[in-house]
């Protein structure tokens, strides 16, 4: 079961900044989830919100200021002055250092609100550039989204994210658009779901994983991954189950 940080370590550091993807880097996780969309000027960058309002000390639509108009604000705003000045990284900027640690990534494409054009592409032309075919996943809310990118890259796996309570006979579903993964709430989950996942050969990546009774259900289940903010939690509760 993989340990996947939820927008790097943003249980403990300023979600999505290079600061909690290194430090997730540290805690043994195996893989990163972060959040891609697109500045006024192009630049794919790595935030969650389509505002600015929340994690800086700026406010407005991503898609209206340039990447280096970005970079004026504080990602670590919320932190009361714990960090000092975070940066929204480019999605260049992870790229370079993604290739030279031993972690994959999950890039949610987030074009459920906003109609980022050519974002698909925008993506996996920085990927091929630094050669990250096949450390990258891609997910997202979008699963128009998904086809696009399965069309321009169909080596690149694909989950398809989808809010609670999901989708009925959802291993069908993924199986018949070509999606290799199924993110999930915890929540939304049963016996039955898993298994009629795993029957069609889905890989099952849940998220947000906080709690240990949630933790411990989906090691039982046997899923592929656990999407965590506290990906050290978890990743010491799987050394343990080793022992």
């Amino acid at each position: 079961m993989k340990v996947v940080a939820h927008r790097g370590y943003s249980g403990c550091y300023p979600e999505n900044t290079m600061l909690a993807f290194r430090e997730a880097v540290k805690t043994g996780c195996d893989e990163i989830e972060l959040d891609v969309q697109l500045a006024k000027d192009g630049t794919v960058v790595v935030i969650h919100d389509e505002k600015i309002d929340r994690t800086t000390d700026g406010s407005g639509n991503v898609r209206d200021f340039t990447f280096k108009e970005l970079t004026r604000f504080n990602a670590a705003n919320t932190w009361n002055g714990k960090f000092q000045k975070e940066t929204i990284p480019s999605f260049e900027e992870y790229c370079e250092w993604a290739a030279t640690v031993p972690v994959t990534t999950n890039i949610e494409l987030k074009t459920g609100i906003v109609c980022y054009e050519d974002i698909e592409q925008k993506t996996i032309d920085i990927i091929r550039k630094n050669g990250l075919e096949k450390k990258v996943m891609f997910s997202s809310f979008n699963h128009c989204s998904l086809l696009t990118a399965k069309t321009i890259a169909p080596s690149i796996p694909a989950g398809a994210l989808v809010e609670d309570p999901g989708i009925v006979h959802a291993g069908y579903y993924c199986k018949k658009y070509g999606f290799e993964f199924y993110h999930p709430a915890c929540k939304s989950l049963s016996d039955a779901a898993v298994k009629e996942l795993k029957d069609h050969g889905i890989g099952i990546n849940v998220w947000t994983v906080n709690g240990m009774a949630e933790l411990e259900q989906l090691y039982e289940w046997g899923v592929s991954g656990v999407i965590t903010n506290y990906p050290s939690v978890c990743r010491r509760y799987l050394e343990g189950m080793k022992k």
